[in-house]
């Protein structure tokens, strides 16, 4: 068990990658991978809860997966929808509260409904925040928030006035910002299947964060792994661009 809990993060992203690998190595289709990726998942969250983690954010869809065949992009639309149908009682029981990151709205009708079920039954929910990234890029999402900036500012032609967009400004309209989620920016990044890049994941809010690497497959990453890396995350010493005093 980790010591220490002051210093557990309190805010954890993770990359599920690998779910295509797993069920390659398997000889199963590819739709069974996520399958089991999304069975990981639940652990995962459930062992976020349990540790301590206030804030788990979890890359499912980005908006470059739309490249994927036809029928996987389908199938992963249709799993969501039989996660919200087995896995929301227990949600609620466990007090999690679920955000969405992302424009969802492009998806099947039936997803979006399951989602936005998701949403409304556990908007009460006042433990962890599970966040889940679905259509989402890192990108796309920056643009947005500049975009809103943009539409939500009242310009004038008085002299004096600064038209400039501020890193505060940004980081309030982005999906994780204080003018949606108000979701911290995340301490520690995770990414399974041995990939060593963020793919275009929390890009503006990872800036400090700490990254760890596994070469597990998602399906294939443990509660005890999981454990293991967060208490070496605890080990960790963060200087987000300054030194320590001992460094000097």
């Amino acid at each position: 068990m980790i010591e220490g809990k002051a210093k557990m993060p309190e805010s954890v992203g993770i990359i599920m990658d690998g779910n295509g690998r797993w069920a390659k190595g398997k000889g199963v289709p590819r739709l069974a991978g996520h399958n089991a990726g999304m069975a990981s998942m639940k652990k995962i969250v459930i062992a976020s809860s349990n540790l301590g983690v206030k804030n788990l954010t979890v890359y499912a869809f980005s908006t470059e997966n739309w490249k994927r065949s036809t029928e996987e992009v389908s199938g992963i639309f249709n799993l969501i929808v039989k996660y919200v149908k087995s896995e929301l009682a227990e949600l609620i029981e466990n007090n999690v509260h679920i955000n969405i990151l992302g424009d969802y709205s492009m998806l099947p009708e039936a997803s979006v409904k399951s989602i936005d079920k998701l949403v409304s039954e556990t908007e009460n929910c006042s433990g962890m925040n599970f966040n889940i990234a679905l259509n989402y890029g890192g990108r796309d999402e920056i643009v947005r928030a500049v975009n809103e900036i943009i539409a939500d500012r009242e310009f004038t032609d008085e002299p004096g006035i600064s038209r400039a967009v501020t890193e505060d400004e940004i980081s309030a309209h982005l999906y994780t910002g204080s003018l949606h989620n108000d979701i911290p920016d995340p301490d520690l990044i995770i990414r399974t299947s041995g990939e060593e890049r963020l793919s275009n994941f929390l890009i503006w809010q990872s800036a400090y964060s700490e990254l760890m690497f596994t070469d597990t497959l998602w399906p294939d990453f443990t509660p005890e792994e999981y454990e293991k890396m967060l208490e070496a995350y605890t080990h960790r010493k963060r200087r987000f661009g300054g030194r320590e005093k001992e460094d000097k």
